[in-house]
């Protein structure tokens, strides 16, 4: 969801003659979007503003500015704490944020803005105009959530669900289609209970409206609350032609007993059940999901009943983290806290096993062929095949499970590799299995694809 306020932030500020850099020493604005759901991820956000600070010693003109959950939540503190930040505005704000950055070059002053909307009408009058090319795109469609989970922060921070109305998701997506998207993933907190409350379609029937929506090739989703998981979204996993086979379905634990102390809703046993549901549905489907280590009073055997879930499950990947105390969540006052080191312990055996699992389902992918969309060239290129012939040229892009394939013309032709473009579906067939990631070759077809022109086309 940051990434896509991002890109918002970016959009309302061209207007004011501000355009990205990727170079901070040659900015003149400076914002840090912050999340709140970790201590790690604060304390890296205000590690940043210390370096900016001696920066702004040396510049007296950079304005620096900090949003996003931490700015909501901290609020006139964070400008009490370091002086070098200019302005402060909160999750509902981004479209008042021109007329703060305006006023901070004309006045030189601090700014606080951290009040909440009832709605979620800033998104609808933020128009994208295409300046970000990736393939690729976030589309929130809801805000907020209502779960209350004990060690979350997103209803303090982003306030009460509340969900946007389907023709303005539908037409911020066809905007990104003229641009050359081809996937969008659909965000919110709980994406699962979208419209509930306004009375709007399911979210089942929002993935429906989007399926038809020409010159679209892929729709994925996150995150979904296990408790919220309908039988008419896990048909829709059959149904949509467009809807990636992949689900990310977050658990925390394995054990009922720390799941009834997190309020999460649901029991191990109904999670399980859901995960056979799902199979049963969608027998290709890839399933990843969250877990927290050394939540408050996590004792030795609810531990291994964490591991036993996620070995009983099979996942294709995993997020984990350590349990840490946040601002206004009720865990944090919840006693028999574990300590730092036996958190981290816990938390690199839970990554040791996925990994092995991640691996081997991994490996049971060589020889398959798999159905890529490119999303550019790979970070890291192979060099030339010998002395004097053709460079080879590595592309990246993902299957419909989210694995990342990195791809090659060929790996013992000395010829050209054909004109591969971002945003393409190209069939690519896999010859070796990484920890997380695998590296294939693209397959040369005869199969024409809406887009591709000439006798031969090189997609699925």
């Amino acid at each position: 969801m940051n990434v896509y306020d991002s890109e918002k932030i970016a959009v309302v500020l061209r207007p004011l003659g501000y355009e990205l850099t990727r170079n901070v020493d040659a900015a003149d604005l400076i914002i840090v979007n912050t999340c709140a759901i970790r201590a790690k991820a604060e304390q890296k956000a205000f590690s940043f503003l210390g370096r900016m600070a001696k920066m702004k010693r040396k510049r007296p003109n950079l304005i620096i500015g900090m949003g996003g959950c931490v700015a909501q939540q901290e609020g006139w503190k964070i400008v009490e704490r370091m002086p070098s930040v200019d302005f402060v505005f909160g999750t509902h704000v981004i479209d008042r944020l021109p007329d703060m950055v305006a006023r901070i070059e004309q006045k030189r002053c601090h700014l606080v803005d951290v009040k909440m909307s009832p709605g979620i009408d800033e998104y609808d009058s933020i128009a994208d105009t295409g300046a970000n090319r990736d393939v690729c795109r976030f589309i929130t469609i809801m805000q907020g959530c209502d779960n209350y989970c004990t060690y979350c922060v997103v209803p303090y921070v982003r306030g009460r669900e509340t969900s946007r109305k389907p023709e303005f998701i539908l037409s911020e997506i066809r905007g990104l289609i003229d641009t050359g998207v081809k996937e969008v993933t659909l965000l919110g907190q709980n994406v699962n209970s979208y419209g509930q409350k306004e009375g709007l379609c399911s979210f089942a029937e929002l993935l429906e409206k989007v399926n038809v929506l020409e010159g679209l090739e892929r729709i994925r989703f996150t995150t979904s609350h296990p408790k919220d998981l309908s039988m008419d979204l896990m048909l829709a996993f059959q149904d949509l032609n467009k809807l990636c086979r992949h689900i990310h379905l977050p658990v925390q634990s394995g054990a009922n007993t720390v799941l009834k102390r997190m309020n999460r809703k649901y029991t191990r046993e109904s999670y399980l059940e859901k995960i056979e549901k799902l199979r049963q549905v969608c027998p290709t489907i890839a399933i990843s999901s969250d877990f927290i280590a050394g939540f408050p009073g996590e004792t030795e055997t609810e531990f291994l009943e964490t591991l036993d879930l996620i070995k009983t499950v099979e996942y294709d990947s995993l997020f984990a983290f350590v349990y840490s105390d946040r601002p206004n969540a009720p865990a944090a006052h919840f006693g028999d806290k574990i300590s730092e080191a036996e958190k981290k312990a816990r938390l690199q055996v839970l990554l040791t096993v996925q990994e092995q699992l991640t691996l081997k389902k991994n490996q049971s992918m060589v020889g398959s062929n798999q159905v890529v969309l490119v999303e550019g060239l790979s970070r890291k290129q192979p060099g030339r095949l010998k002395p004097d012939t053709q460079p080879i040229i590595q592309w990246s892009g993902r299957t419909e499970g989210n694995k990342i394939v990195n791809f090659n013309w060929t790996e013992d032709r000395e010829i050209a590799a054909p004109d591969i473009k971002t945003g393409q579906l190209v069939d690519v067939r896999i010859k070796r299995a990484l920890s997380h990631s695998l590296l294939g070759e693209l397959i040369e077809t005869q199969t024409a694809t809406a887009g591709l022109k000439g006798d031969k086309s090189y997609a699925a």
